[in-house]
């Protein structure tokens, strides 16, 4: 694999690089610029030549690769049970929702966060409650204390963790999640746990399943995965819901079926097989690459841009970057790299208030792209400030 290959993804009916200014280089959106692994190109291939493709659904062989997956790279022994499907973590989370509340009910979001999680609550009429992360000297934490002044209240009913964090790159320690725990099961609040990075992290630190944490918790949380970060195949639109409480999943399942959701895509599920069964070594060899981009990247900005200070991840191919010193915040901040730059980053108000000076910078490219997306930060900041200088005076 040459992770260094600039793959042309224009009009390729691609969300990230759909830009009429072909100038822009887009560092948003959670997909990687990078070719998927050999074997799924081949089972894509093998399932295009046989010329069929009508209504599918799942086999013994693709659930026994998650369940692997899970117990290998994890160790979580995942009953094939547990596996119910959807076409996306954030569909899916819907349907979730529209079980566990009532209109007027609370939610748990630990803001900063993945911004569709505020929709998602809203579409139920529920209350967006805000368990906002701590930031002290570049490094983000969980605040107990509000997170339980919050569980405690009657009305609240879910807690949507996101672990690894995105965008913050947390990987969250086993006792920060005991403690997630311990304030969830004492105050009967559900535990939605969005695992989509948890493939994604970094030598040195290790990814904690929400259903290894407490047994007793299993019945009360619901792990949303997918192979789409970890492989690239978003698009494929196959995600995984494991949802160990029987009630909940069969009620859960019926719904799917309600919406005419329940049928995967028949590439979906082929990439799916592929990508568990035989995409170990690209993902390893993927996780190196993605590292070296990320000393790169730092290494760039603490040299050349301090005054954009990235806050080190331990997980995902996403770096939130602290541009406070830039003294622009919210849409204006976003358009300056956009206009001065031609970069398009995510905006980072849009995860939450306290991200509105903050953007959010995908770094799953080749090198020569990051460098080049770097070299334009650089020069635009510096221009900015000679123009501050010049007003001034």
């Amino acid at each position: 694999m040459n992770w260094n290959d600039c793959v042309e993804r224009h009009n390729t009916h691609s969300v990230k690089w759909s830009f009429s200014d072909e100038e822009i280089i887009p560092m948003c959106i959670a997909d990687m610029d990078f070719q998927v692994s050999e074997a799924i190109t081949e089972a894509m291939k093998d399932k295009a030549k046989h010329g069929i493709y009508g209504y599918t659904t799942f086999s013994e062989r693709y659930f026994h690769n998650i369940q692997m997956w899970w117990e290998k790279r994890h160790g979580l022994k995942v009953d094939k049970e547990w596996i119910s499907f959807s076409p996306g973590i954030i569909p899916g989370m819907n349907i979730l929702l529209g079980i566990l509340t009532e209109p007027g009910d609370g939610v748990i979001v630990q803001d900063p966060v993945y911004y569709p999680f505020y929709s998602t609550i809203e579409n139920h009429g529920c209350t967006v409650m805000k368990n906002t992360l701590t930031y002290e000297e570049g490094i983000y934490s969980m605040d107990f204390e509000d997170l339980e002044s919050k569980a405690k209240d009657p009305k609240t009913k879910v807690l949507i963790l996101c672990s690894p964090h995105n965008p913050v790159g947390r990987v969250w320690t086993r006792q920060e999640l005991e403690r997630v725990a311990e304030i969830c099961l004492e105050h009967d609040v559900w535990v939605i746990s969005d695992e989509m990075h948890g493939d994604l992290v970094f030598e040195g630190t290790v990814h904690h399943p929400i259903f290894s944490i407490d047994e007793k918790l299993q019945q009360r949380s619901i792990l949303c995965a997918a192979p789409s970060k970890t492989f690239n195949i978003a698009g494929l639109q196959t995600s995984i819901l494991m949802i160990p409480n029987k009630e909940l999943r069969e009620t859960y399942e019926a719904k799917l079926l309600s919406f005419g959701l329940s049928r995967p895509n028949a590439f979906g599920v082929e990439g799916t097989i592929a990508a568990y069964e035989q995409g170990e070594p690209w993902l390893n060899d993927l996780l190196m690459y993605l590292e070296e981009n990320l000393r790169f990247a730092v290494n760039y900005l603490k040299e050349n841009i301090p005054s954009v200070k990235p806050v080190v991840p331990e997980a995902t191919h996403l770096i939130w970057l602290d541009c406070s010193d830039l003294g622009m915040e919210h849409e204006e901040l976003f358009e300056f790299f956009l206009v001065e730059a031609k970069i398009k980053f995510d905006e980072g108000y849009k995860f939450g208030p306290s991200g509105s000076k903050f953007v959010r910078m995908n770094i799953a490219c080749p090198r020569e792209r990051l460098n080049l997306a770097l070299r334009r930060m650089d020069e635009a900041v510096l221009r900015k400030r000679v123009e501050d200088r010049a007003s001034s005076v």
